[in-house]
This record gives C-alpha cells, sequence and structure tokens, in this order.
C-alpha cells in the first residue's frame, strides 16, 4: 500500500472510531427516539427541504408511495408531521414537520454540534487553524463530486 492510501485508510480508521465513540455517549437524542429508521430519513429530509410532496419521498426513499403513506402515518400519529394541501394543486398532498418535529430534528443536529465542539475545545489554536484548513479542501472537494456543501 502506498502512503497516500495508507494515510486515507489511518484517517478512516480515525473517523470511524471517533463516530463509535460518539454513539456511546447516551445522553445523545437520536438514542432517545423512537423511530424506525425511515421514519427518521422522513424527518431528516424534511428538516433540509421543507414541505415536500409524498412522492418526492417517496423518490428520495427509493420506495413506493403506499410505503411513505405508512410511514407518514406513524409520524403524523406521533405528532411530528403534517399533511397539507399543495396551493397550486389540491390533488397533492405536501408533508411537513410540525414544530415538535422541528424541535427534534434541531435537538439531533445540536447534539452531534455538541459533542464536536466539546472536542473541538480541547485542541490548540494552531491544529483548529490547520483543521479549518483542511475542512475547507474537504468542502470544496465535496462540491465537485456532489455539488455545494
Amino acid at each position: 500500500m502506498d502512503e497516500r492510501q495508507e494515510l486515507i485508510a489511518r484517517i478512516g480508521e480515525a473517523q470511524h472510531t471517533l463516530g463509535r465513540l460518539f454513539s456511546h455517549d447516551r445522553s445523545m437524542p437520536l438514542l432517545a427516539l423512537n423511530l424506525t429508521m425511515q421514519q427518521l430519513k422522513v424527518a431528516l429530509i424534511l428538516a433540509g427541504r421543507g414541505s415536500v410532496p409524498g412522492q418526492e419521498l417517496a423518490t428520495a426513499l427509493g420506495t413506493g408511495l403506499g410505503t411513505v403513506t405508512g410511514i407518514v402515518d406513524r409520524l403524523v400519529a406521533q405528532g411530528l408531521v403534517a399533511r397539507r394541501e399543495d396551493p397550486s394543486d389540491r390533488r397533492i398532498r405536501r408533508v411537513e414537520l410540525t414544530d415538535a418535529g422541528r424541535r427534534m430534528t434541531e435537538e439531533l443536529i445540536d447534539a452531534g454540534m455538541t459533542g464536536y465542539r466539546r472536542l473541538l475545545d480541547r485542541l490548540d489554536t494552531g491544529t483548529l487553524r490547520d483543521l479549518d484548513e483542511v475542512m475547507g479542501k474537504l468542502c470544496a472537494a465535496a462540491a465537485e463530486l456532489y455539488g455545494p456543501c
């Protein structure tokens, strides 16, 4: 294995180790959720996109509309999402987060940042500058592959 591949492997392993350590933090809201993976995916899609037609959710999840209907029904029953008529086409039902759903997704996102910030607080300023530069390069590479960060 050449040096470049060895470095990539070590960085990947370090990231995997950090992920395992963060997952052991029982205070994270993710572990307190009573949602299936599909329900969580719907909530996160809605957090990123806002109000979405059911068909768009089905496409994003790679499932049929009937499956999405069941997932959304359960999220509605938990008070996390609501269905609304599309103002431009009353035949289309849009799905959106309720206030409770928005709070839940914000807590999930904030919890991840809280643990990450605790870790970053332990680094010296020079290391933080280096990391900032590297993160900028990672975002630029990601933008080339996937679109803007």
